[in-house]
């Protein structure tokens, strides 16, 4: 809907960077999906509610966060980082005494954890995600190319021929967009290698969080985190040869987790079922 809406229709992202840009339309969202959820119910639900947030959420974001939940008619919010709901999520031995590192990329975020024994050994967040990247092909078409394209078109130009690494041959897209100086529709062709230039700010700043939690990773979680890789989760992810670009600039294997766009969420439901475990550990309800 997004770019398609008529003048009296107004389209709204109530979740910005992973945490709340209105808190209005969230707590809406929010009861909507509870409603949802308890459709055939007499009673007004009143269910436990966990919700995951980004590493480097404030505190004031955080009681944002829950504010919301509870005015949406949650009757216990419990918040999980984003990096420890999909480290479980993509079934990462959590709880062993061995090194697992898990880089969440999703809309609003990137994630990067060191995880062993149920505990954080290091977190980082870094506000790079899809949206980055969307933002990044659109910021390259209007200065290389004088046309402005929404964010539906550059999301679509991102998924048909984004790469984060130099692949041949070059693939190209047809583009249409408004031509800036001349107000009317054009037409252009956008290449594989272009959009690879576009991506490289946000993708040098993932590369960047990568590389700083395997330095501040203690010796022993960092071998074992050399053999048997890092798990890349969420949306961005399925970023054409994202792994492959990790690899070559840690020397450590990247592995995309199974279905990566659903692990934090599928994370946060095992914790929830196991809510009396994981509560000292990972979850918050303050």
């Amino acid at each position: 809907m997004l770019g398609r809406t008529p003048g009296n229709i107004v389209t709204i992202r109530p979740m910005k960077d992973g945490v709340i840009a209105d808190f209005y339309i969230t707590e809406k969202m929010l009861q909507y999906f509870i409603d949802q959820v308890h459709s055939n119910s007499f009673i007004r639900p009143s269910p436990r509610v966990l919700i995951c947030v980004p590493f480097g959420a404030t505190q004031v974001e955080r009681r944002a966060i829950r504010e919301s939940a509870l005015s949406a008619g949650a009757r216990e919010v419990f918040l999980i980082e984003e990096p420890i709901s999909a480290a479980i999520g993509a079934g990462l031995p959590v709880s062993e005494a061995t090194g697992s590192m898990v880089i969440d990329i999703g809309g609003g975020t990137t994630e990067v954890a060191v995880i062993s024994l149920n505990g954080v050994v290091y977190s980082s967040s870094v506000r790079i995600g899809g949206d980055k990247l969307d933002e990044a092909i659109i910021n390259y078409v209007r200065r290389n190319y004088g046309s402005l394209i929404g964010e539906a078109t550059a999301e679509r130009i991102k998924h048909s021929i984004g790469s984060a690494y130099q692949s041949e041959p070059s693939q190209e897209i047809e583009v249409r967009g408004r031509n800036l100086a001349e107000g009317v529709p054009r037409s252009f062709l956008l290449t594989s290698h272009e959009i690879l230039e576009a991506f490289q700010e946000p993708l040098s700043g993932i590369v960047s969080a990568v590389m700083l939690a395997l330095e501040k990773a203690p010796p022993e979680l960092a071998s074992d985190i050399s053999e048997k890789g890092m798990v890349l989760t969420g949306g961005g992810a399925l970023l054409k040869n994202l792994d492959k670009l990790l690899t070559e600039e840690t020397g450590i294997p990247a592995i995309i987790a199974e279905d990566p766009l659903t692990c934090v969420a599928r994370g946060g439901g095992k914790a929830l079922e196991m809510i009396d475990n994981y509560l000292g550990d990972f979850l918050s309800d303050e």
